[in-house]
This record gives C-alpha cells, sequence and structure tokens, in this order.
C-alpha cells in the first residue's frame, strides 16, 4: 500500500516555535500527544485516517520533540491548542491523549474555539482523575519527578476542566485502555455524569499510551466517532 504523503509545518508563537506534521487531505483531525511523547506516535493513526479521507495535523507539544519551550502549566498548552484551532478551517475534529487531551478540553472552554470544533476524542483521560491514583501511577513508572509543576497545575485544574467538559455541546468519546491506565471506573462514570453526550470505548491489549499499543483500533474508533458525528449534525 502507498503511504500518504506528508508536509511538515512550523507554528511560530512568539514564545514558542511548534513544529508540526500534516498527512492526508480532507476535514482536519487535530492530533494532540501526551506528555513525554512527541508527534511521532500518531504516524501509523494518521495513516489510517489519511485513506478514509481525512487530514491530519499532529504537533510536538511545547517542551517536546521538535518544539521550544517548557510545558509547565496546562494554560500555556491550551493556548498553543487555541493557536492550533484557530490555524484550520473548521469544523475540526480534537484528538487528545493524555495531557493532550486535558489541554484540549481547557481550550474548549473558550465558546468561539468551541464552535470551531465538531468532535472531541479523549484517549485514556478525564478531566477530573483522582489526584492520589495519578500521582501513584505516575511514581510506581518514574515518572513523579519529570513533569512535576505540570502534573500539580493539572491536578489543581480538575474542578475547572470536568465543569468544562460538562458544558461542550459536541460528541465526546473516552477510548480507554484496558491496562494500566491512570483513570478507573469511577472517573468515568463522572465524566459520564455531567455530559450525557460522553460515550466510553475499551481496548482491552491497550494501556495507557492507546497510540503506540493499539493504532489502527484507534484509528477505526476515531473514524467511527467522525462518522456519528457527522450523522448527528446532519
Amino acid at each position: 500500500m502507498t503511504r500518504s504523503a506528508t508536509t511538515e509545518i512550523r507554528l511560530d508563537l512568539g514564545e514558542v516555535v511548534l513544529q508540526g506534521t500534516v498527512r492526508g487531505t480532507g476535514p482536519t483531525v487535530l492530533l494532540l500527544h501526551a506528555g513525554g511523547e512527541r508527534r511521532g506516535v500518531w504516524a501509523p493513526v494518521a495513516e489510517v485516517l489519511a485513506g478514509h479521507g481525512l487530514r491530519t495535523v499532529a504537533f510536538d507539544l511545547r517542551g517536546h520533540g521538535d518544539s521550544t519551550g517548557r510545558a509547565t502549566t496546562l494554560r500555556a498548552l491550551a493556548r498553543d491548542v487555541v493557536e492550533m484551532i484557530g490555524r484550520e478551517p473548521a469544523p475540526i475534529v480534537l484528538v487528545g491523549a493524555s495531557v493532550g487531551g486535558l489541554a484540549a478540553i481547557a481550550a474548549l472552554a473558550d465558546p468561539a474555539v468551541a464552535a470551531r470544533v465538531s468532535g472531541l476524542v479523549l484517549v485514556d483521560v478525564v478531566p477530573d482523575p483522582a489526584p492520589a491514583r495519578v500521582r501513584s501511577w505516575l511514581d510506581f513508572r518514574g515518572l513523579g519527578g519529570r513533569y512535576t509543576q505540570l502534573v500539580e497545575d493539572v491536578l489543581g485544574s480538575g474542578s475547572a476542566l470536568l465543569a468544562t467538559a460538562g458544558a461542550l455541546d459536541m460528541p465526546i468519546l473516552v477510548v480507554h485502555g484496558g491496562r494500566d491506565s491512570p483513570i478507573g471506573e469511577t472517573d468515568l462514570r463522572r465524566l459520564r455524569a455531567a455530559n450525557r453526550r460522553v460515550t466510553v470505548a475499551r481496548v482491552p491489549a491497550a494501556g495507557h499510551l492507546v497510540a503506540r499499543d493499539a493504532p489502527e483500533e484507534l484509528a477505526r474508533l476515531v473514524w467511527a466517532h467522525i462518522v456519528g458525528a457527522e450523522a448527528d449534525a446532519g
């Protein structure tokens, strides 16, 4: 099978410069990676979506990969996501893994930004997870000290993020890794109670980093979510 062509792009925001990759043509899907990852993790997912006639855009978040700056607050990451969304043709589907998903939610607190987005996919993340569970998960994997400032900022933003997610008028899919996940059933139930448009899909063979563990299944779920959102809008 012939692989789809890619284009490298650069987003200069003054404070930081973000490096990204565009693949395919069609409606835009913005892919936001997890903390400690980089945009290349989305390549297998983007390839499948390109085959469905979608255009994917994946940036290295600030402080990651080829992008500059430091990732110390969720607000800074969210500002970057707002800029990404503003430069793409609407409507856009947002797919965010872990902190990328939380940055997406924070960006959508602005109604003008949310109006440009037709659907949201949260990859093994919810807006207000149990802090003790998250800290324990990170510490067990030796990650607790790597992004301490960002982690504590995120955990302190939980109630605001949940309120934002609860008010979003768009279909929201949570893709939950079946193993090695920092979120639990109680977290998922709280989100579904906050917003009736939330659905949950489970990938039993995947851990927290679903894009690495099960990229084809994740791409299938994203595609199905997009088709469902289009039908809902129609």
